[in-house]
């Protein structure tokens, strides 16, 4: 009798091996005797709790998978694996609580090491192992404190995300990896950046937001092919004048810092197309903006600007100009030479009227107030009385600051006071309620003389609910003192009924 052998025992060339949810204690003899051909060897989900001598022998592996085993460390002999790419050893040891979680994978790869037991481990990768020198990306998570900078010894290293942890410090030896060019920090504790971050000639990305930044070094001017750079949810009070020297940059996110004012440097960066300032402190833009020629979008809503330059309208690509929420009383006319502008937004501020050079313009979106329902109004011509200049004006303008209602502005009426104070303390707490939206109208030419302001203001009414509330508490009230003026005239004419009678007798 013949019996059939399997066919991946018959060849000897063997370049895959899946032994996954196999109930393994051991690893299986047969392996070993593709040392020289097997490239991947998944052995997940297994019991596994140790890896023999033997199991180096494997030196042609590029992918290993011992996910959900039992093995309590990797020994130095991993070294080996001098071609490997993918390692998965995580979820594996049961003794001790795992501190950290580490991912590490190549440009070509996925997922290499999750979750193992201690950073020693760690150690043994970057340091014992050679040949694991040469993985260009790395992904940590759950570091506390300070990170561990033998990580650095990852030469070779091009993305390094260290995003949402507790990181309090960088270490020096950041500035080693000259490969790196994604370097994200995101969501840490980090208060300044070291000097040595300037070394990273070939980063093309870096993201700091969300950390305590109070400062940047002088040293970012190093980073000579810097595209994108995003430092939002900070505590910046400035930005250094090296900012200028980032020629390559193209994407600059300022938002949610305390800069009252930006360097004029800042008008170097000639390939800038997206520079966001929402919400610091800035009481102006520097003149240099106008030479941002390929600038598109320029966001700096909820500062304190009182004025921009004239020099905005150099600004020839723009095309989205939001400054709403500032304190602008008068738009430059230089604005409209930005002819690719489709979308202005100054509702928030203080502008009594527009210039008339904004009609060349090809605006899709002009935003003059949140209750503002299309986004492009009819315009009227007028003159500036000021100046003699011709003038945009309409029902928006010109624009009134926020105020909040007060309770003595709201009618009140005997019984009905505790309802409209409820009403006012509860139903219309509401910021929006708060916004006054006011239509001034101009006067006449015949009343120049009388110097009379006539506006019309609208204010925000209550729910029609509330209205109806209102109107039966009234009617129920009305009722009331009608009856009780009911029995008071009946009791009246009872008691002169009464005296009658008693003057007759």
């Amino acid at each position: 009798m013949f019996h059939c052998i399997p066919l991946w025992r018959c060849n000897r060339h063997v370049e895959a091996i899946d032994k996954r949810h196999c109930s393994l204690v051991y690893v299986p003899e047969e392996i070993y005797r593709y040392a020289r051909s097997l490239e991947e060897l998944l052995l997940d989900a297994n019991q596994l709790r140790e890896l023999p001598e033997q199991f180096f022998q494997l030196v042609k592996l590029r992918k290993l998978g011992l996910s959900d085993n039992e093995i309590q460390r990797l020994p130095p002999e991993i070294a080996n694996f001098m071609q490997l790419v993918e390692l998965d050893v995580s979820r594996n040891g049961k003794k001790a609580p795992i501190p950290l979680r580490l991912s590490l994978c190549l440009s070509d790869a996925g997922d290499m090491i999750n979750n193992h037991e201690y950073i020693k481990v760690i150690e043994v990768l970057f340091l014992a192992v050679g040949g694991l020198c040469i993985w260009v990306s790395l992904s940590v998570f759950l570091v506390v404190g300070c990170f561990n900078s033998s990580l650095t010894q990852l030469r070779r290293l091009e993305e390094l995300d260290l995003g949402n942890n507790e990181i309090y410090n960088l270490p020096e030896s950041i500035g080693a990896l000259l490969h790196l060019k994604d370097l994200w920090l995101d969501g840490n504790q980090l208060s300044e950046l070291p000097q040595e971050i300037g070394n990273l000639k070939n980063l093309l990305c870096l993201d700091v937001s969300e950390n305590r930044l109070e400062r940047l070094p002088e040293e970012i001017s190093g980073l000579t092919s810097l595209t994108d750079l995003v430092i939002s949810q900070n505590l910046l009070e400035t930005i250094p004048e090296g900012i200028g020297k980032l020629k390559k940059l193209s994407i600059l996110k300022l938002d949610q810092n305390r800069l009252t004012q930006l360097p004029e440097a800042i008008g170097d960066c000639e390939n800038l197309t997206e520079l966001v300032l929402t919400e610091n402190r800035l009481l102006t833009l520097p003149k240099s903006i106008g030479k941002l020629k390929k600038l598109s979008n320029l966001n700096a809503d909820r500062n304190k600007l009182v004025s921009l330059p004239k020099e905005i309208g150099g600004c020839c690509s723009l095309t989205m100009f939001c400054i709403r929420d500032n304190r602008l009383t008068r738009l430059p006319a230089e604005v409209s030479q930005a002819m690719e502008l489709h979308v202005l937004d100054v509702a928030g501020n203080r502008l009594h009227h527009l210039p008339l050079s904004l009609t060349t313009l090809k605006l899709k979106a002009l935003w003059l107030s949140d209750n503002q329902s299309q986004p492009l109004l009819t315009f009227q011509t007028d003159i500036d009385r000021t100046t003699g200049e011709k003038i945009l004006t309409c029902v928006l303008l010109p624009q009134m600051p926020s105020e909040p209602i007060c309770q003595e502005s709201l009618p009140r009426c005997g019984a009905l006071e505790s309802l409209v104070t409820d009403i006012s303390e509860e139903a219309w707490n509401d910021r929006s309620v708060h916004r006054v939206s006011a239509i001034r109208f101009l006067e006449d030419e015949k009343d120049e003389d009388e110097n009379e302001t006539r506006t019309l203001q609208r204010r925000a009414t209550p729910h029609p609910g509330e209205l109806k509330n209102m109107k039966k508490t009234v009617e129920n009230l009305r009722n009331d003192m009608n009856a009780a003026k009911g029995l008071d005239s009946n009791k009246n004419e009872v008691n002169h009924a009464a005296e009658r009678v008693t003057t007759s007798v």
